[in-house]
């Protein structure tokens, strides 16, 4: 007897959706191909992932009257893989000054003009592309996510994350880089992700392997040819 997924947004475990498609939120910014497969969690990227980011639909219309003035955003670039239940922490510190004599809220309208805002900025919130983001790990606000890094499933990502590193645990520790120094220079400077579909389809038998230096190899012929084209 077989069960029916009791999942209405998510089909299967087994593939997602591209979150651009879906996003409606003016402080996301995600590029092309970028997909969230969120069956475990059944919600959409936006509700379930981004969490305190102003221009949601449960802040769309403070937002929209301009009164906190500019917010950190949440970017993600090109060809990232976004497992079921990774969140993303936005507004700064939403406010909480752990460095004052209490990291409350304090709201003027009840303890007086004395009160002071404790909210500050933590600066966008930045993921390259190719970034493999497992199921149920936390970015906090103003990190930045290097092209091709993994993180792993339950993983705390505190502090910014160098290209093509693998970070584990809580908090998170880079446990390894993906690639030698000289090829991730070779990838950083190809940025295949910015190729056009044709050349990616014509690439796709050394895309699927590891041959790196195949790859770039490959890549200085057609960026020759694209030059005496151009001349």
């Amino acid at each position: 007897m077989s069960s029916k997924s009791s999942s209405t947004i998510f089909s299967t475990w087994i593939g997602g959706y591209e979150i651009n498609k879906h996003v409606t939120n003016p402080n996301i910014e995600v590029g092309d191909f970028t997909y969230y497969s969120g069956y475990y969690h059944d919600k959409h990227f936006e509700d379930q992932c981004v969490r305190y980011l102003l221009g949601d639909s449960s802040s769309q219309t403070v937002w929209e009257s301009g009164v906190f003035g500019d917010v950190d955003k949440l970017i993600i670039g090109k060809y990232c893989s976004i497992a079921s239940g990774a969140t993303f922490m936005l507004a700064g510190n939403q406010g909480h000054r752990h460095e004052w004599v209490s990291s409350f809220p304090f709201d003027y309208e009840v303890f007086g003009d004395k009160v002071k805002s404790g909210f500050e900025l933590a600066g966008d919130t930045i993921i390259g592309n190719d970034v493999w983001i497992g199921s149920e790990c936390v970015i906090m606000p103003g990190v930045t996510i290097g092209d091709g890094a993994v993180i792993g499933a339950r993983a705390v990502v505190t502090k910014d994350v160098e290209p093509y590193t693998i970070v584990v645990g809580n908090p998170g520790n880079a446990v390894k880089s993906r690639f030698t120094e000289s090829q991730i220079e070779m990838l950083l400077e190809m940025k295949w992700w910015d190729w056009p579909i044709e050349v990616l389809q014509a690439n796709m038998d050394l895309m699927c392997s590891s041959d790196i230096d195949g790859l770039y190899r490959r890549f200085l012929q057609f960026q020759d040819m694209l030059k005496s084209t151009d001349e």
